[in-house]
Protein backbone atom coordinates (compact mmCIF):
# COMPACT_ATOMS: atom_id res chain seq x y z
CA UNK A 1 0.00 0.00 0.00
CA UNK A 2 2.64 2.21 0.41
CA UNK A 3 2.72 2.89 -3.37
CA UNK A 4 -0.32 4.72 -2.87
CA UNK A 5 1.55 7.31 -0.69
CA UNK A 6 4.55 8.06 -2.69
CA UNK A 7 2.13 8.55 -6.51
CA UNK A 8 -0.84 11.03 -6.87
CA UNK A 9 -3.26 11.69 -9.90
CA UNK A 10 -4.31 14.37 -11.64
CA UNK A 11 -7.28 13.92 -13.21
CA UNK A 12 -7.23 15.68 -16.89
CA UNK A 13 -9.89 16.42 -19.40
CA UNK A 14 -7.54 15.27 -22.00
CA UNK A 15 -5.50 12.40 -20.93
CA UNK A 16 -7.23 11.36 -17.97
CA UNK A 17 -5.45 10.93 -14.60
CA UNK A 18 -1.94 11.81 -15.02
CA UNK A 19 0.28 10.11 -12.58
CA UNK A 20 3.41 11.99 -11.04
CA UNK A 21 5.28 10.62 -7.69
CA UNK A 22 4.38 13.00 -4.79
CA UNK A 23 6.00 14.17 -1.55
CA UNK A 24 4.43 11.92 0.14
CA UNK A 25 6.89 9.23 0.23
CA UNK A 26 9.66 10.52 -2.69
CA UNK A 27 10.99 13.45 -0.63
CA UNK A 28 13.08 11.04 2.04
CA UNK A 29 14.38 9.51 -1.00
CA UNK A 30 15.25 12.31 -3.59
CA UNK A 31 13.09 15.19 -4.96
CA UNK A 32 9.42 14.19 -5.62
CA UNK A 33 7.93 15.35 -9.40
CA UNK A 34 5.34 17.20 -7.21
CA UNK A 35 8.50 19.12 -5.92
CA UNK A 36 8.98 20.08 -9.12
CA UNK A 37 5.13 20.96 -10.09
CA UNK A 38 4.57 22.56 -7.02
CA UNK A 39 7.39 24.89 -7.83
CA UNK A 40 6.92 28.60 -7.84
CA UNK A 41 8.23 28.48 -11.36
CA UNK A 42 5.80 26.27 -12.60
CA UNK A 43 3.12 26.92 -10.62
CA UNK A 44 3.25 30.68 -12.34
CA UNK A 45 2.08 29.15 -15.59
CA UNK A 46 -1.48 28.74 -14.04
CA UNK A 47 -1.19 32.60 -14.65
CA UNK A 48 -0.90 32.29 -18.57
CA UNK A 49 -3.20 31.14 -21.10
CA UNK A 50 -2.27 28.51 -23.54
CA UNK A 51 -4.01 30.16 -25.85
CA UNK A 52 -2.32 33.78 -25.94
CA UNK A 53 -4.87 36.12 -27.44
CA UNK A 54 -7.47 33.72 -28.11
CA UNK A 55 -9.15 33.22 -24.78
CA UNK A 56 -10.72 36.35 -25.78
CA UNK A 57 -12.40 34.92 -28.68
CA UNK A 58 -12.92 31.38 -27.86
CA UNK A 59 -14.66 31.47 -24.36
CA UNK A 60 -14.25 28.00 -23.23
CA UNK A 61 -10.62 28.07 -24.32
CA UNK A 62 -9.35 29.44 -20.35
CA UNK A 63 -6.88 26.35 -20.36
CA UNK A 64 -3.15 27.70 -18.93
CA UNK A 65 0.26 26.73 -19.66
CA UNK A 66 0.33 24.81 -16.43
CA UNK A 67 -2.49 22.36 -17.69
CA UNK A 68 -0.12 21.73 -21.49
CA UNK A 69 3.17 21.08 -19.13
CA UNK A 70 1.28 18.26 -16.98
CA UNK A 71 -0.12 16.96 -20.44
CA UNK A 72 3.37 17.44 -22.12
CA UNK A 73 4.76 15.38 -19.37
CA UNK A 74 2.39 12.68 -19.35
CA UNK A 75 3.18 12.22 -23.14
CA UNK A 76 6.89 12.14 -22.59
CA UNK A 77 6.31 9.47 -20.28
CA UNK A 78 3.78 7.17 -22.41
CA UNK A 79 6.79 8.21 -25.58
CA UNK A 80 9.51 6.62 -23.56
CA UNK A 81 7.35 3.65 -22.38
CA UNK A 82 7.17 3.24 -26.19
CA UNK A 83 10.24 4.28 -27.94
CA UNK A 84 12.74 3.20 -24.78
CA UNK A 85 13.51 -0.21 -26.33
CA UNK A 86 13.80 0.43 -29.47
CA UNK A 87 16.51 3.69 -28.53
CA UNK A 88 18.54 1.21 -26.92
CA UNK A 89 18.51 -1.18 -29.78
CA UNK A 90 19.91 1.74 -31.51
CA UNK A 91 21.79 3.55 -29.52
CA UNK A 92 23.25 1.13 -26.53
CA UNK A 93 25.27 3.46 -24.19
CA UNK A 94 21.59 5.53 -23.50
CA UNK A 95 21.31 5.45 -19.53
CA UNK A 96 18.49 3.21 -17.74
CA UNK A 97 14.67 3.71 -18.99
CA UNK A 98 14.50 5.31 -15.41
CA UNK A 99 16.73 8.14 -16.22
CA UNK A 100 15.61 8.48 -19.47
CA UNK A 101 12.19 8.81 -18.40
CA UNK A 102 12.64 11.44 -15.92
CA UNK A 103 14.68 13.04 -17.84
CA UNK A 104 11.68 13.32 -20.76
CA UNK A 105 9.25 14.25 -18.09
CA UNK A 106 10.94 17.39 -16.55
CA UNK A 107 11.99 18.77 -19.85
CA UNK A 108 8.71 18.53 -20.98
CA UNK A 109 6.82 20.08 -17.75
CA UNK A 110 9.85 22.67 -17.71
CA UNK A 111 9.87 23.29 -21.51
CA UNK A 112 7.69 26.34 -21.54
CA UNK A 113 8.86 27.68 -17.85
CA UNK A 114 10.13 30.71 -19.58
CA UNK A 115 6.64 32.00 -20.68
CA UNK A 116 5.88 35.55 -20.03
CA UNK A 117 2.10 37.39 -20.20
CA UNK A 118 0.46 35.90 -23.42
CA UNK A 119 3.03 33.15 -24.32
CA UNK A 120 4.83 33.77 -27.95
CA UNK A 121 3.78 37.51 -28.76
CA UNK A 122 5.43 37.78 -25.23
CA UNK A 123 8.60 35.93 -27.49
CA UNK A 124 7.90 39.01 -30.12
CA UNK A 125 7.43 41.99 -28.57
CA UNK A 126 9.48 41.77 -25.33
CA UNK A 127 12.11 38.99 -25.29
CA UNK A 128 13.45 39.50 -28.53
CA UNK A 129 14.75 42.67 -27.19
CA UNK A 130 17.48 41.13 -25.54
CA UNK A 131 17.86 38.27 -27.79
CA UNK A 132 15.65 35.70 -26.00
CA UNK A 133 13.15 33.56 -26.40
CA UNK A 134 10.97 31.71 -23.93
CA UNK A 135 12.94 28.81 -24.51
CA UNK A 136 16.56 30.54 -24.01
CA UNK A 137 14.86 32.36 -21.01
CA UNK A 138 13.87 28.92 -19.40
CA UNK A 139 16.86 27.35 -19.82
CA UNK A 140 18.73 29.63 -17.58
CA UNK A 141 16.12 29.82 -15.12
CA UNK A 142 15.91 25.44 -15.12
CA UNK A 143 20.02 26.55 -14.76
CA UNK A 144 20.04 29.18 -12.19
CA UNK A 145 16.73 28.14 -10.21
CA UNK A 146 15.68 24.54 -10.38
CA UNK A 147 19.13 22.54 -11.37
CA UNK A 148 19.75 21.32 -7.54
CA UNK A 149 16.34 20.47 -7.23
CA UNK A 150 16.40 18.23 -10.25
CA UNK A 151 19.76 16.79 -9.43
CA UNK A 152 18.06 15.32 -6.25
CA UNK A 153 15.07 13.46 -8.91
CA UNK A 154 15.28 9.76 -8.42
CA UNK A 155 12.24 8.18 -9.52
CA UNK A 156 8.93 8.38 -11.85
CA UNK A 157 5.72 6.49 -11.64
CA UNK A 158 6.81 4.31 -13.94
CA UNK A 159 10.56 3.35 -12.81
CA UNK A 160 13.92 4.69 -10.80
CA UNK A 161 17.13 5.85 -11.65
CA UNK A 162 19.99 3.61 -11.20
CA UNK A 163 22.22 4.09 -7.75
CA UNK A 164 25.01 5.93 -10.04
CA UNK A 165 22.97 8.13 -11.98
CA UNK A 166 21.77 11.89 -11.22
CA UNK A 167 19.72 14.31 -13.88
CA UNK A 168 21.16 16.06 -15.49
CA UNK A 169 19.64 19.87 -15.90
CA UNK A 170 22.04 20.39 -19.21
CA UNK A 171 20.75 17.86 -21.11
CA UNK A 172 17.13 19.39 -20.10
CA UNK A 173 17.91 22.47 -21.52
CA UNK A 174 19.42 21.07 -24.32
CA UNK A 175 15.92 19.19 -25.43
CA UNK A 176 13.47 22.05 -24.68
CA UNK A 177 15.64 24.86 -26.81
CA UNK A 178 15.26 24.64 -30.74
CA UNK A 179 17.88 23.61 -32.53
CA UNK A 180 19.92 26.28 -34.75
CA UNK A 181 20.61 26.39 -38.36
CA UNK A 182 24.38 24.50 -38.59
CA UNK A 183 24.41 23.70 -35.18
CA UNK A 184 27.24 21.03 -34.01
CA UNK A 185 26.15 18.81 -31.21
CA UNK A 186 28.67 17.62 -28.85
CA UNK A 187 25.93 15.76 -26.98
CA UNK A 188 25.28 11.97 -26.76
CA UNK A 189 23.83 10.37 -29.90
CA UNK A 190 21.11 9.53 -28.15
CA UNK A 191 20.19 12.33 -26.66
CA UNK A 192 20.13 14.01 -30.19
CA UNK A 193 17.30 11.51 -31.02
CA UNK A 194 15.37 12.35 -28.01
CA UNK A 195 15.49 15.90 -29.15
CA UNK A 196 13.49 14.69 -32.10
CA UNK A 197 10.02 14.60 -29.29
CA UNK A 198 10.77 18.40 -28.81
CA UNK A 199 11.57 19.50 -32.34
CA UNK A 200 10.55 17.44 -35.00
CA UNK A 201 7.52 17.29 -36.78
CA UNK A 202 5.28 15.73 -33.92
CA UNK A 203 6.20 16.32 -29.84
CA UNK A 204 5.33 15.56 -26.89
CA UNK A 205 4.49 19.50 -27.15
CA UNK A 206 2.23 19.84 -30.21
CA UNK A 207 0.81 16.87 -29.22
CA UNK A 208 -0.65 17.89 -26.14
CA UNK A 209 -1.55 21.29 -27.15
CA UNK A 210 -3.40 20.16 -30.43
CA UNK A 211 -5.44 17.84 -28.69
CA UNK A 212 -5.90 20.24 -25.79
CA UNK A 213 -6.90 22.95 -27.84
CA UNK A 214 -9.11 21.84 -29.92
CA UNK A 215 -10.74 20.31 -27.11
CA UNK A 216 -11.22 23.29 -25.32
CA UNK A 217 -11.89 25.52 -27.75
CA UNK A 218 -14.86 23.35 -28.84
CA UNK A 219 -13.21 22.25 -32.58
CA UNK A 220 -12.83 18.66 -31.70
CA UNK A 221 -13.22 16.39 -29.04
CA UNK A 222 -10.75 13.79 -30.89
CA UNK A 223 -8.85 15.82 -33.15
CA UNK A 224 -6.52 12.87 -34.28
CA UNK A 225 -5.24 9.42 -33.16
CA UNK A 226 -2.70 9.89 -30.89
CA UNK A 227 -2.71 6.38 -29.87
CA UNK A 228 -2.16 4.73 -33.74
CA UNK A 229 0.73 7.58 -34.28
CA UNK A 230 2.30 6.50 -31.05
CA UNK A 231 1.69 2.57 -31.81
CA UNK A 232 3.56 3.21 -35.30
CA UNK A 233 6.86 5.27 -34.19
CA UNK A 234 10.15 3.60 -33.35
CA UNK A 235 13.39 5.00 -32.98
CA UNK A 236 15.57 3.97 -35.96
CA UNK A 237 19.09 4.59 -37.20
CA UNK A 238 18.34 7.36 -38.80
CA UNK A 239 16.54 8.81 -35.82
CA UNK A 240 12.34 9.03 -35.02
CA UNK A 241 10.26 6.70 -37.78
CA UNK A 242 6.65 6.44 -38.44
CA UNK A 243 6.12 3.00 -40.10
CA UNK A 244 4.28 3.32 -43.18
CA UNK A 245 0.68 2.38 -41.40
CA UNK A 246 1.03 5.03 -39.28
CA UNK A 247 1.43 7.77 -41.85
CA UNK A 248 -2.00 8.39 -42.03
CA UNK A 249 -2.34 9.53 -38.43
CA UNK A 250 0.44 11.54 -38.92
CA UNK A 251 -1.00 13.31 -41.99
CA UNK A 252 -4.23 13.66 -39.94
CA UNK A 253 -2.32 15.50 -36.82
CA UNK A 254 -0.28 17.67 -39.41
CA UNK A 255 -3.56 18.48 -40.89
CA UNK A 256 -5.52 19.26 -38.02
CA UNK A 257 -2.58 21.29 -36.20
CA UNK A 258 -2.44 23.49 -39.55
CA UNK A 259 -6.27 23.93 -39.00
CA UNK A 260 -6.20 24.99 -36.02
CA UNK A 261 -3.63 27.91 -37.15
CA UNK A 262 -6.54 28.69 -39.77
CA UNK A 263 -9.51 28.60 -37.35
CA UNK A 264 -8.18 29.79 -34.03
CA UNK A 265 -4.26 31.25 -33.55
CA UNK A 266 -4.82 32.84 -36.60
CA UNK A 267 -8.51 33.79 -36.68
CA UNK A 268 -9.25 37.41 -38.17
CA UNK A 269 -10.39 38.62 -34.18
CA UNK A 270 -7.63 37.04 -32.85
CA UNK A 271 -5.37 39.10 -35.13
CA UNK A 272 -7.03 42.09 -34.59
CA UNK A 273 -6.54 41.82 -30.96
CA UNK A 274 -2.93 41.25 -31.43
CA UNK A 275 -2.53 44.18 -33.62
CA UNK A 276 -3.98 46.44 -31.20
CA UNK A 277 -2.36 44.92 -28.56
CA UNK A 278 0.89 45.78 -30.48
CA UNK A 279 1.59 49.35 -30.08
CA UNK A 280 -0.10 49.49 -26.53
CA UNK A 281 2.42 46.84 -25.38
CA UNK A 282 5.59 48.69 -26.83
CA UNK A 283 4.21 51.53 -25.10
CA UNK A 284 3.98 50.06 -22.17
CA UNK A 285 6.10 46.93 -21.41
CA UNK A 286 8.97 49.44 -19.73
CA UNK A 287 6.68 50.56 -17.35
CA UNK A 288 5.81 47.14 -16.61
CA UNK A 289 9.11 45.76 -16.25
CA UNK A 290 12.52 47.22 -15.35
CA UNK A 291 14.66 45.28 -18.16
CA UNK A 292 16.32 41.92 -18.87
CA UNK A 293 14.83 38.93 -17.38
CA UNK A 294 18.18 37.35 -17.11
CA UNK A 295 19.01 40.67 -14.42
CA UNK A 296 15.72 40.22 -12.75
CA UNK A 297 14.39 36.51 -12.46
CA UNK A 298 12.80 37.21 -9.33
CA UNK A 299 10.32 39.81 -10.50
CA UNK A 300 9.76 37.61 -13.58
CA UNK A 301 8.75 35.46 -11.65
CA UNK A 302 6.19 37.57 -10.24
CA UNK A 303 5.18 38.89 -14.43
CA UNK A 304 2.13 37.11 -15.31
CA UNK A 305 -0.95 37.73 -17.13
CA UNK A 306 -2.72 38.63 -14.66
CA UNK A 307 -0.20 40.91 -12.63
CA UNK A 308 -0.15 42.69 -16.24
CA UNK A 309 -3.72 43.17 -16.16
CA UNK A 310 -4.38 44.11 -12.58
CA UNK A 311 -1.54 47.02 -12.98
CA UNK A 312 -2.56 48.55 -16.53
CA UNK A 313 -6.20 48.38 -15.02
CA UNK A 314 -4.99 50.79 -12.33
CA UNK A 315 -3.51 53.33 -14.67
CA UNK A 316 -6.54 54.96 -15.55
CA UNK A 317 -6.65 56.71 -11.78
CA UNK A 318 -2.93 57.91 -12.18
CA UNK A 319 -2.26 61.29 -11.70
CA UNK A 320 0.02 60.78 -14.63
CA UNK A 321 -1.92 61.71 -18.04
CA UNK A 322 0.15 59.19 -20.33
CA UNK A 323 -0.25 56.59 -17.21
CA UNK A 324 -4.21 58.03 -17.86
CA UNK A 325 -3.93 57.48 -21.67
CA UNK A 326 -2.56 54.26 -21.69
CA UNK A 327 -4.86 52.38 -19.10
CA UNK A 328 -7.69 54.28 -21.12
CA UNK A 329 -6.04 52.03 -24.21
CA UNK A 330 -5.97 48.58 -22.23
CA UNK A 331 -9.31 49.44 -21.02
CA UNK A 332 -10.43 49.19 -24.59
CA UNK A 333 -8.42 46.28 -25.37
CA UNK A 334 -10.14 44.06 -22.26
CA UNK A 335 -13.50 45.33 -23.47
CA UNK A 336 -12.56 43.93 -26.37
CA UNK A 337 -13.27 47.46 -28.26
CA UNK A 338 -10.51 47.31 -31.12
CA UNK A 339 -9.45 49.80 -33.62
CA UNK A 340 -8.75 47.39 -36.33
CA UNK A 341 -11.75 45.83 -38.43
CA UNK A 342 -10.17 43.08 -41.17
CA UNK A 343 -11.13 44.21 -44.37
CA UNK A 344 -9.95 41.61 -46.63
CA UNK A 345 -8.42 38.09 -46.62
CA UNK A 346 -6.54 35.87 -49.15
CA UNK A 347 -4.61 32.84 -48.28
CA UNK A 348 -1.49 31.70 -50.05
CA UNK A 349 0.27 28.03 -49.88
CA UNK A 350 3.74 27.58 -50.69
CA UNK A 351 4.62 24.11 -52.36
CA UNK A 352 8.10 22.81 -51.52
CA UNK A 353 10.35 24.75 -53.86
CA UNK A 354 8.03 27.40 -53.54
CA UNK A 355 10.09 31.29 -53.59
CA UNK A 356 8.39 32.10 -50.70
CA UNK A 357 11.26 34.47 -48.70
CA UNK A 358 11.62 36.56 -51.83
CA UNK A 359 7.67 37.04 -52.07
CA UNK A 360 6.18 40.35 -51.04
CA UNK A 361 4.10 38.54 -48.56
CA UNK A 362 7.49 37.93 -46.71
CA UNK A 363 7.62 41.01 -45.00
CA UNK A 364 4.91 43.16 -43.54
CA UNK A 365 6.45 46.35 -44.53
CA UNK A 366 7.00 45.16 -48.34
CA UNK A 367 3.26 43.95 -48.33
CA UNK A 368 1.69 46.85 -46.90
CA UNK A 369 3.61 49.20 -49.49
CA UNK A 370 2.38 46.74 -52.50
CA UNK A 371 -1.13 46.67 -51.22
CA UNK A 372 -1.13 50.42 -50.93
CA UNK A 373 0.59 50.97 -54.31
CA UNK A 374 -2.65 49.39 -56.13
CA UNK A 375 -5.26 51.34 -54.45
CA UNK A 376 -7.14 54.62 -56.35
CA UNK A 377 -4.85 57.50 -55.32
CA UNK A 378 -7.51 59.21 -52.92
CA UNK A 379 -7.00 56.13 -50.63
CA UNK A 380 -3.29 55.17 -50.85
CA UNK A 381 -3.13 57.37 -47.40
CA UNK A 382 -5.68 55.34 -45.86
CA UNK A 383 -5.12 54.12 -42.06
CA UNK A 384 -4.46 50.47 -42.71
CA UNK A 385 -2.78 47.79 -40.63
CA UNK A 386 -1.25 44.17 -42.40
CA UNK A 387 -1.04 41.02 -41.36
CA UNK A 388 0.97 37.95 -43.02
CA UNK A 389 0.02 35.19 -40.44
CA UNK A 390 2.61 32.34 -41.61
CA UNK A 391 2.37 28.88 -40.44
CA UNK A 392 4.40 25.79 -41.32
CA UNK A 393 2.90 22.28 -42.32
CA UNK A 394 6.18 20.67 -42.23
CA UNK A 395 9.94 21.79 -41.90
CA UNK A 396 11.34 22.67 -45.34
CA UNK A 397 14.94 20.63 -46.36
CA UNK A 398 17.29 23.41 -44.99
CA UNK A 399 15.24 24.23 -42.24
CA UNK A 400 17.37 23.52 -38.21
CA UNK A 401 14.60 21.09 -37.78
CA UNK A 402 14.17 18.75 -40.86
CA UNK A 403 15.70 15.52 -40.95
CA UNK A 404 14.25 14.60 -37.64
CA UNK A 405 11.35 12.47 -38.59
CA UNK A 406 11.28 9.24 -41.14
CA UNK A 407 9.07 6.55 -42.91
CA UNK A 408 9.54 2.68 -42.77
CA UNK A 409 8.30 1.32 -45.39
CA UNK A 410 7.59 -2.20 -45.15
CA UNK A 411 7.38 -3.15 -48.97
CA UNK A 412 11.22 -2.57 -49.53
CA UNK A 413 12.15 -3.05 -45.44
CA UNK A 414 13.66 0.35 -45.93
CA UNK A 415 13.78 3.49 -43.90
CA UNK A 416 13.03 6.58 -46.25
CA UNK A 417 12.68 10.14 -46.18
CA UNK A 418 8.83 11.06 -45.93
CA UNK A 419 8.83 12.83 -49.25
CA UNK A 420 9.23 9.40 -50.71
CA UNK A 421 5.72 9.31 -49.81
CA UNK A 422 2.50 10.71 -52.39
CA UNK A 423 0.52 10.80 -49.02
CA UNK A 424 3.00 13.27 -47.04
CA UNK A 425 4.78 15.16 -50.41
CA UNK A 426 0.62 16.98 -50.69
CA UNK A 427 1.10 18.51 -48.19
CA UNK A 428 2.05 22.36 -48.55
CA UNK A 429 5.33 23.45 -47.06
CA UNK A 430 3.57 26.23 -45.35
CA UNK A 431 0.99 28.54 -45.65
CA UNK A 432 0.31 32.94 -45.38
CA UNK A 433 -3.21 34.15 -43.97
CA UNK A 434 -2.54 37.74 -45.85
CA UNK A 435 -5.06 40.29 -44.16
CA UNK A 436 -5.68 43.85 -44.17
CA UNK A 437 -7.47 45.67 -41.57
CA UNK A 438 -8.95 49.02 -41.64
CA UNK A 439 -10.86 51.02 -38.98
CA UNK A 440 -14.40 50.85 -40.55
CA UNK A 441 -15.90 48.67 -43.62
CA UNK A 442 -16.07 51.89 -46.25
CA UNK A 443 -13.39 51.03 -48.41
CA UNK A 444 -13.58 47.16 -48.38
CA UNK A 445 -14.60 46.92 -52.09
CA UNK A 446 -11.34 48.64 -53.43
CA UNK A 447 -8.89 47.31 -51.04
CA UNK A 448 -10.01 43.51 -51.92
CA UNK A 449 -9.36 44.80 -55.67
CA UNK A 450 -6.21 45.88 -54.38
CA UNK A 451 -5.56 42.38 -53.17
CA UNK A 452 -6.90 40.65 -56.18
CA UNK A 453 -4.17 42.53 -58.28
CA UNK A 454 -1.26 41.56 -55.91
CA UNK A 455 -1.98 37.86 -55.71
CA UNK A 456 -2.47 37.84 -59.59
CA UNK A 457 1.20 39.14 -59.62
CA UNK A 458 2.73 38.65 -56.59
CA UNK A 459 2.42 34.38 -56.63
CA UNK A 460 3.99 32.70 -58.71
CA UNK A 461 3.91 28.62 -60.29
CA UNK A 462 5.11 27.44 -56.62
CA UNK A 463 2.58 28.70 -54.80
CA UNK A 464 -1.17 28.70 -54.68
CA UNK A 465 -3.74 31.40 -53.47
CA UNK A 466 -7.03 30.84 -52.07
Amino acid sequence: MRFFQVESLSNDPVHGYIPFTSSAGGDEDGVSERRIIDHPWVQRLRQIHQLQTAWWVFPAAEHTRFQHVLGAMHLAGRAVEKLYASLKDVCPDVPSRGYVESLMRMSALLHDVGHGPFGHFFDRHFLADYGLTHETLGGEIIRRELGDLLRQVRANPNGRLEENETLDPEQIVFLIVRPKADQEYDAPRWLQMLQSLFSGLYTVDNLDFVLRDAYMSGYSARAFDLERLLHYSAFTEKGLTVHDRGLSALVRFIAVRAELFRAIYFHRTVRAIDLSLQDLFDASKHRLFPGNPLEHLDEYQRLTEWSVLVRVSDWQRSDDAEFRELGRQWRDILDRKMPWKMACERTIFFEPGGREQSSVFSSEKVFEAAVRGHLPDELKGLPLRVDTARHVHRPGAHTPTAGQNFLYDPASNKIRDLDDRELFRQIPLSVRICRVYAEDSRHNVEIAAAMDQLMDTGTDDDATNM
